[in-house]
């Protein structure tokens, strides 16, 4: 074989290896990046945590399973909300594909400030409309949208409750972190709901642990015959620490999350947040196909669970009234 023809061969044969080998690669460049989900949370890490399982149902709902087609990653201010402009901000620098904020109002209105254009969904147990971030319940005309839980609009109805667990005239204890945005909102309602019965309210408040403990020893010398536990993150994080304390002053207390009363709480008044979460979850994959955030209604529960701890009522001397068992949706014996 001649010289030329025989380098011409081999020219060739490097030329079809080299593309042989380099097609692949070059494939796989063009693939589209895994989008990446980010978690805003003014919970704690356990929390947060807990709260994932049904968030992760929604999202294979949507055709999304984490590890496989969808990443996340997760932002959690521990109850401090001072830190959640900044953890935010770091989703926004981090270029994620979705915000979702969770843990009352405080995270979605950071999601919010940080960004005009990343869609943002929200679970929160307060009203989204009152506290500013969407424009409509049905059309939020904006990027945020997400899960209304209404635990916060629903304080005068656990009072409600706790006075007919707890009858008499003695005066409610309120518990309430000052540093949550509608905490002044809460309270105008609760002595509203409180005069309406004809029960004084006796408001404590906490935003650290060391408040905690001196807000149950100002209840115990102010006398108050009961507690209503106001919703906030703060308290879930805390909650072991909050139903020890009810137990050791005796006081019967009503919170916001069916969680309190499995560890032994008295009495809860609350949707369902497993549910709330998988909506979200549901949301989350419904943006990352295509849909605006504006198009998506803000989801809010139509059920809510009463949920009795005959437990810790023994341990009270206390008999629940044979009316609020009635009612009760779950009885813990």
């Amino acid at each position: 074989m001649p010289l030329g023809e025989a380098m011409r061969r081999r020219d060739f044969f490097k030329a079809t290896v080299v593309s042989a080998v380099g097609w692949p690669l070059a494939a796989r460049a063009q693939q589209p990046a895994v989008p990446v989900i980010g978690i805003l949370s003014s919970l704690s890490s356990s929390n947060i945590t807990s709260r994932m399982p049904p968030f992760r149902q929604g999202l294979k709902e949507s055709g999304y399973t984490e590890g496989q087609n969808v990443a996340i990653e997760y932002r959690v201010a521990e109850g401090q909300y001072d830190r959640l402009p900044a953890l935010a901000a770091d989703l926004v620098d981090r270029k994620v594909a979705l915000i979702v904020a969770t843990g009352g109002a405080d995270p979605a209105k950071a999601a919010k400030a940080a960004t005009t254009t990343i869609p943002i969904v929200f679970v929160s147990a307060g009203d989204p409309f009152k506290a500013g971030f969407v424009t409509s319940l049905g059309r939020p005309a904006s990027n945020i949208t997400g899960v209304s839980l209404l635990v916060s609009a629903l304080e005068a109805k656990r009072l409600g409750i706790l006075h007919q667990i707890v009858p008499g005239t003695e005066s409610i204890g309120v518990l309430v972190n000052p540093k949550v945005a509608d905490a002044d909102l809460e309270l105008r309602e609760l002595r509203e709901a409180a005069s309406a019965i004809n029960r004084q309210i006796n408001v404590v408040r906490a935003s650290t642990e060391t408040e905690i403990y001196t807000a149950f020893a100002t209840l115990a010398q102010q006398a108050s015959g009961a507690l209503l536990v106001t919703a906030d993150p703060f308290f879930t994080s805390r909650r072991e620490r909050v139903v020890a304390l009810a137990t050791i002053y005796k006081l019967p207390t009503i919170y916001f999350q069916r969680e309190f009363v499995d560890i032994g709480g008295l009495s809860s008044y609350a949707p369902d947040f497993a549910d709330g979460y998988r909506q979200a979850g549901v949301y989350v994959g419904k943006i990352l196909n295509g849909t605006k955030p504006a198009d998506l209604p803000v989801v809010q529960p139509t059920k809510f669970d009463l949920v009795i701890n005959l437990k810790t009522a023994k341990a009270h001397g206390l008999a629940i009234p044979p009316g609020v068992l009635s009612i009760a949706d779950d009885v813990i014996e």
